[in-house]
């Protein structure tokens, strides 16, 4: 079964960053969405960054400049870079993936709790202090 587990989160100042890691587990699949979601609380998972097996790559208005996403095919790992982080950015943060697909990595990212087969990981809670 496929399996996605997250690292890295924590607690930061505003201005600062974080790198969160998502280790993928029996993710076989030759086309593919992978990504990077949060939920603050109290407020509904928003997409921040995602990308496809093509390489094409999307980014939540919010956090575009400020975040990079990357794949390590060798570690197979799905990266986040947070720079400039905001206290606005603190929020658990969900890696996730859907198989068999890709093309539209902004639909994805703004569709994928409703129209998309999406394996999820646990998330790791980001904390940024003001």
């Amino acid at each position: 079964q496929v399996q996605l587990v997250e690292s890295g989160g924590g607690s930061v100042q505003a201005g600062g960053f974080l790198r969160l890691s998502c280790t993928i587990s029996r993710f076989t699949y030759r086309t593919y969405y992978m990504g990077w979601f949060r939920q603050a609380l109290g407020k509904e998972r928003e997409g921040v960054a995602g990308m496809d097996s093509d390489g094409r790559v999307a980014y939540a208005n919010s956090v575009a400049g400020r975040f990079t996403v990357s794949q390590d095919n060798g570690k197979n790992t799905l990266d986040l870079l947070m720079s400039s982080l905001k206290p606005e950015d603190t929020a658990l943060y969900s890696c996730a993936a859907t198989p068999g697909t890709r093309g539209n990595p902004e639909g994805w990212l703004l569709r994928a709790g409703t129209s998309y087969s999406v394996f999820w990981g646990q998330g790791t809670q980001v904390i940024v202090s003001s």
